[in-house]
C-alpha cells in the first residue's frame, strides 16, 4: 500500500514560512487536487505534483485534476485551519485510492498540473466511480478536523 495516511507537506510548511502559499478567499493563487492510484507514492515528503500514477479515465478526468472552489482561511483559539469547498469531478469512470493538494504554478501562471505540493489525502481504499460524480468531501472546517490545520 503506497499510502498510509493523510498528510500536510513538510516542504509546504517550509513555503508558508517562505510566502509561497496563500490559501485565503482573497488570492489569486489557484489549488488544485489531483487523484490518484493506489501504485501512487505519496506522503508527507511529497514536494510537488507529479504525473506518476496519477488516475486516468476515458473521458471527464484530466491529468493534473480540477481547481479547488472556496478556500476561507480561519482560527479557532491556537489554530488556523482553511476548508475549501467540496470538489465533484462529473461524469467520471474512475478508480482512485488518494488525492494531491497543490498550487498551480505553471509557466509563470497558477495552471493545474505543476507546482508545489500542500497535502496529501489518503482515501483510506480505493474508490470508484462509474459514469458518475466522484466527490471528494472535506471534514468540518474547524480547529480539530480541517484537512489542513496550524496548531
Amino acid at each position: 500500500m503506497a499510502f498510509s495516511g493523510n498528510y500536510m507537506c513538510t516542504s509546504f510548511k517550509k513555503e508558508l514560512l517562505e510566502g509561497v502559499h496563500d490559501l485565503s478567499s482573497t488570492s489569486s493563487q489557484k489549488q488544485y487536487i489531483a487523484l490518484y492510484t493506489s501504485s501512487a507514492t505519496l506522503d508527507a515528503t511529497t514536494t510537488a505534483y507529479s504525473a506518476t500514477n496519477e488516475a486516468s479515465a476515458p473521458s471527464g478526468y484530466t491529468a493534473g485534476g480540477q481547481q479547488l472552489d472556496g478556500p476561507t482561511t480561519s482560527s479557532s483559539g491556537t489554530t488556523a485551519f482553511v476548508d475549501f469547498t467540496d470538489e465533484t469531478f462529473s461524469s467520471l469512470t474512475i478508480t482512485a485510492r488518494g488525492a494531491l493538494i497543490y498550487k498551480g504554478t505553471a509557466g509563470g501562471g497558477d495552471e493545474a498540473g505543476q507546482g508545489p505540493a500542500i497535502a496529501v489525502l489518503d482515501f483510506g481504499a480505493d474508490k470508484t466511480s462509474t459514469n458518475g460524480d466522484f466527490t471528494i468531501q472535506f471534514p468540518t472546517a474547524d480547529a480539530s478536523n480541517a484537512i489542513i490545520r496550524i496548531a
